[in-house]
């Protein structure tokens, strides 16, 4: 980045001048200030005619603080900042002459052991590419052109709407040579039109991005976040990450943030340790130490952490118009004695497990997103049975919108990777989802961690030749869309990627050229038409009225059977699940209308590289109750193949398209 030339004098700091107010310092110190980004960091502004850049920063037991950079050589005594009188632990300046581009650190030093650093801003907007550390000086002036996705995306957020999330992480969905012959990541812009055109061509109603948060490690995919106000500049500005999102708003595709406020690294460009004292993390490291990922964990009772936050949650939504935020890691977060031993943690105040400050912040994240923001979400990776995390705070729950189902993820993952022979001895792994399947709003996930670290990719966890390889992961990816809950997948597996994800390449799409491939992918564009268009598979994803079994007892032949209903009498969608090999002909299964029955879906079908066993497009009911209901429909099952029916429309449900 630019650097002022030697030649231009820049004059000290100005004390005295401020955009902080009195009333930003009470809610700052109350914890209820909830867009520090438009007070603290460094602001380029115009003050009494001067342009400049007025800097802000908390460091309550810094004894010096001042501005270093290559403006002034990284002189810690050229521009010092001064401590406001107020007790905030806030100390502030104006520099005239300093504008965008600019690099800088603030130059620390404690009261407590003679402690002297330069530290990153916390509330930086951009920062150099790593390994660099230095923030940068910024705006984000930007004009917009989503005005019609904004002034919608309430009815496409909706609880009752068709959801489909396409999980990607940035650096490595698609990869190009640079003209020195050298691999490298799309930038935000390149990767606009080629990844909204993808999700449009797949049917896909939502990207979630994995975090694109500052961070300093490349290889931890962004969940060690230093800069939380700030999109890594790995990829380009932070208007470039903004046309990205505007772009796919254009596009009608939503966009959902990663979000990590769970815990944070230890770089000394970051939060730990910052101004010589632990003010964003506890102190002693049975609370303040995660020891999984050897980093920091927030201290949430502290009213400063809490806006620092919760500043941080509102500027992606309201600054990058992130349609939802996902939460990670948050049974980190709720639990003091998370992945420690006995004698480990520290006992909340009545001596139990729960992290009192931890669940009465994440009440009040979710009260203030959606109290400002009701057309978003909030979705929590939540791994326990924690209840009620996506109820309302004010029936007890924790506020969020929805949560990541990884019991479903787990058991269905465990049940599939089995030989199909001994399937109908694990049958309970299949249907057991369905006896908590609506005591949450559950997003059913096939994410990123269960294609990384040894697991394999989706397809290389099935069991079988490659044709069952292929056949299993159709059919798993057909019981996810048609199961209760919303869906999301992980780049990758949407065509049957045979090595698992690597974070440094790009996904393999020569494999796509091949029929099999690209099958699976037409199968997930096909799989994403038919639950948006229908309205049985998405409107009661969190209601019980939504769902009946036809069947959950066949283990013998590992079949599965259920409908699913929309608002509509006549809404109804049957899903048969056959996870054997063994084709099954003249299979009789109950459903609740009489008439001709299309179907819609057949995982089996040959366009997806099946063998192409199906029901000739559909069957008519006979008279003959059956799993107690009215009607039957004698069919035939394909082989490691689901498939799916739903009343012919324009048609007496009583009357089949035979008797016309």
């Amino acid at each position: 980045m630019k650097a002022l030339k030697t030649s231009q004098k820049i004059e000290k700091v100005q004390s005295g001048v401020t955009l902080l107010t009195d009333y930003d310092i009470y809610l700052f110190k109350e914890g209820n200030h909830f867009r520090l980004f438009e007070k603290l960091g460094a602001h380029v502004t115009t003050i009494d005619n001067i342009k400049g850049t007025f800097f802000a920063v908390w460091a309550p037991n810094a004894k010096y603080v001042s501005v270093v950079g290559d403006f002034n050589s990284w002189d810690s005594k050229s521009h010092p900042l001064t401590a406001r009188w107020d007790g905030s632990g806030i100390w502030e300046g104006f520099i005239p002459g300093l504008e965008e581009g600019i690099l800088y650190k603030f130059h620390l030093e404690s009261n407590v052991n003679g402690y002297t650093a330069n530290r990153g801003d916390p509330f930086a907007f951009m920062w150099e590419e790593p390994p660099k550390t230095a923030p940068i000086i910024w705006n984000l002036d930007y004009e917009w052109n989503d005005h019609q996705w904004m002034q919608t995306r309430k009815e496409k957020n909706s609880l009752n709407a068709p959801l489909s999330i396409y999980e990607v992480h940035i650096g490595s969905w698609q990869r190009k040579v640079d003209e020195k012959g050298v691999e490298r990541a799309l930038s935000y812009r390149e990767m606009a039109p080629e990844l909204a055109d993808y999700v449009n061509k797949l049917g896909f109603t939502h990207v979630e991005f994995l975090p694109v948060m500052e961070h300093p490690f490349y290889g931890s995919w962004g969940y060690q976040t230093t800069g939380y106000f700030a999109p890594t500049s790995r990829y380009g500005t932070p208007q470039d990450f903004m046309y990205l999102i505007d772009y796919l708003h254009q596009e009608g595709i939503g966009v959902i943030l990663d979000w990590v406020p769970s815990h944070f690294p230890g770089d000394e460009h970051g939060l730990a340790y910052y101004d010589g004292t632990c003010i964003y993390e506890h102190s002693d490291p049975k609370k303040g130490f995660h020891p999984d990922w050897k980093s920091y964990i927030f201290n949430y009772g502290r009213h400063e952490v809490q806006a620092f936050l919760l500043s941080s949650a509102m500027f992606w939504i309201e600054k990058f118009h992130a349609d939802g935020l996902r939460v990670d890691a948050v049974a980190s977060m709720l639990y003091l004695d998370y992945s420690r031993n006995e004698g480990e943690w520290i006992p909340n105040e009545f001596g139990g497990r729960e992290n009192l400050e931890a669940i009465s912040f994440l009440k009040r994240f979710n009260e203030e997103i959606y109290k400002s923001h009701p057309d978003v979400q909030t979705i929590a990776e939540e791994s326990t049975a924690w209840p009620m995390v996506s109820r309302p705070t004010y029936v007890g729950g924790l506020g969020f919108g929805m949560k990541w189902n990884m019991g479903w993820m787990h058991d269905t993952l465990q049940y599939m990777s089995k030989e199909a022979v001994h399937r109908k001895y694990h049958h309970s792994e299949l249907t057991f989802s369905m006896l908590y399947a609506f005591t949450e709003n559950y997003v059913l996930p096939l994410s990123h961690d269960e294609v990384v670290h040894g697991k394999g990719s989706l397809v290389d966890k099935m069991p079988g030749d490659d044709w069952q390889k292929l056949a299993n992961l159709r059919i798993l990816l057909s019981y996810q869309f048609n199961h209760p809950g919303k869906k999301l997948l992980f780049m990758g597996s949407e065509f049957a990627q045979w090595n698992e994800w690597g974070h440094d390449q790009s996904l393999e799409w020569q494999l796509a050229q091949w029929e099999r491939h690209s099958g699976v992918q037409q199968m997930v564009s096909d799989l994403n038409r038919i639950y948006k268009e229908n309205k049985a598979l998405h409107f009661y994803d969190f209601d019980s009225k939504g769902f009946e079994w036809i069947d959950c007892n066949d283990w013998e032949q590992s079949i599965l059977g259920f409908i699913r209903k929309g608002p509509e009498a006549q809404s109804r969608v049957l899903v048969i699940c056959n996870f054997t090999p063994v084709v099954r002909e003249g299979y009789r299964v109950g459903v609740p209308l009489g008439g001709f029955w299309e179907e819609i879906f057949n995982s089996d079908a040959e366009v997806y590289g099946g063998s192409g066993v199906g029901n000739a497009g559909g069957v008519k009911t006979d008279d003959l109750p059956w799993h107690g209901q009215q009607h039957s429909l004698l069919i035939t099952l394909p082989p490691l193949a689901a498939v799916v029916f739903k009343v012919a429309e324009n048609k007496d449900p009583e009357e089949s398209e035979c008797d016309q």
